[in-house]
């Protein structure tokens, strides 16, 4: 393994995935990149509520959108890497989960790539995909997923 890509989340099991990863890069001697995704639904989301404030007189952009996603990976890694001796590069992206993370793994030359599965029923990853299912299916490389 010479370059990992995580999926940093705001849940403990990502947490812990992410310093999962980060003790494993720092024992192989390779670097991190930490990677949050904010799904276009969210960010619309948070675009329109924010347009619906008269008295704020100024418009969430895309690229505010990119920058918190970014800072958000960044200030899990402080978090959880503290005291690892792990080297890391947050990014933040817009847009579809698996599209991103396989986008990103490829832009960066992942060889590895950490996430977080979700509980689904047979039903739900029927009807909503599975992401993490996706990801190991159309990632040219090992993946590591961890469940709560």
């Amino acid at each position: 393994m010479e370059r990992a890509l995580a999926v940093v989340e705001a849940s403990e099991s990502a947490k812990n995935l992410v310093r999962e990863a980060g003790e494993f890069a720092a024992g192989v001697g390779a670097s991190l990149v930490l990677l949050h995704v904010t799904t276009t639904e969210e960010y619309e989301n948070t675009r329109d509520s924010l347009e619906r404030i008269s008295a704020l007189e100024t418009s969430y952009t895309a690229g505010q959108a990119l920058e918190g996603a970014r800072q958000f990976a960044a200030d899990i890694g402080r978090e959880v890497l503290d005291g690892v001796d792990a080297e890391y590069e947050p990014v933040g992206r817009i847009g579809d989960e698996r599209d991103e993370i396989l986008a990103v793994a490829h832009e960066y030359g992942c060889d590895h790539v950490f996430l977080a599965g979700r509980k689904r029923s047979p039903a739900g990853k029927a009807i909503f995909g599975d992401r993490t299912q996706s990801v190991i299916l159309d990632f040219d490389g090992a993946v590591t997923v961890v469940t709560e």
